[in-house]
C-alpha cells in the first residue's frame, strides 16, 4: 500500500516513467522501501486504475515510445490524505534477532563468527548511506524545495542513526563475547 503512495509522492514532484521511478527509488528511498521494476509497473497500472495518475505516450524517435505517467487531482487528494493520516504502529520483523534468539545452541565461536558477519554487513549500509547524500544531489530538478529536500535528508539521518545504534550494540556484543562474558554450553 505504502509503494502507491511514495511513486505518487515522485510524480506530484513531476510526471515520470517507470524507468525514471527506478531509478529515482534507487537513489533516494532504497535505504528504507526498496521497490523492484515489476513492483513499480504493476503499481503504476494500479494507480490509473484508480484514476490517481494518467499515463501518456511519448514517441520517440530512435527508442520506444515511453509510457509517462502524470498524477491527477484526485491522486494529489490522496496522497495529501494519507500525508495526514497516522499509521499503524509497525511492529518490525528481524530474522537476525530470530538466530540470536536460538543461538546459545551454537559454540562461542560460531555466536561471536555470527555477530561478526552481521557488524560487517552493517559497516557496508553505513558506507552506502554516507554516499546517498551525492546521489539525491542529482534529483534536485525533482523538486525546488529545500523544505522537500529537508525531508528528504531526515530518511537518511534516521536509517544513518539506526545503523549506527545497532552496529554499537553488535560491537559491544563482541566485545563481550570476547572477554569471556558469554557462558559455556
Amino acid at each position: 500500500m505504502s509503494l502507491e503512495y511514495a511513486i505518487l509522492g515522485f510524480l506530484n514532484y513531476k510526471p515520470l516513467s517507470g524507468y525514471d521511478l527506478k531509478k529515482i527509488f534507487d537513489t533516494s528511498v532504497q535505504h528504507f522501501w526498496p521497490a523492484d521494476q515489476s513492483q513499480i509497473y504493476r503499481t503504476l497500472t494500479h494507480l490509473a486504475e484508480q484514476g490517481w495518475a494518467e499515463m501518456e505516450i511519448v514517441e520517440q524517435s530512435e527508442r520506444p515510445d515511453r509510457k509517462v505517467y502524470h498524477i491527477t487531482a484526485a491522486g494529489r487528494e490522496a496522497l495529501r490524505q494519507w500525508l495526514l493520516t497516522p499509521l499503524r504502529p509497525h511492529i518490525p520483523r528481524n530474522a537476525d534477532l530470530i538466530q540470536v534468539f536460538f543461538a546459545g545452541q551454537l559454540s562461542n565461536e560460531e555466536i561471536l563468527a555470527m555477530f561478526e558477519r552481521a557488524a560487517a554487513r552493517l559497516r557496508v549500509v553505513l558506507k552506502v548511506y554516507e554516499q546517498i547524500p551525492q546521489q539525491v544531489e542529482e534529483y534536485h530538478d525533482y523538486m525546488d524545495s529545500p523544505r522537500e529536500f529537508f525531508c528528504w535528508m531526515l530518511t537518511l539521518e534516521a536509517g544513518f542513526k539506526s545503523a549506527q545504534a545497532n552496529l554499537a550494540w553488535l560491537e559491544d556484543v563482541i566485545r563481550r563475547i570476547k572477554n569471556g562474558e558469554m557462558p559455556e554450553r
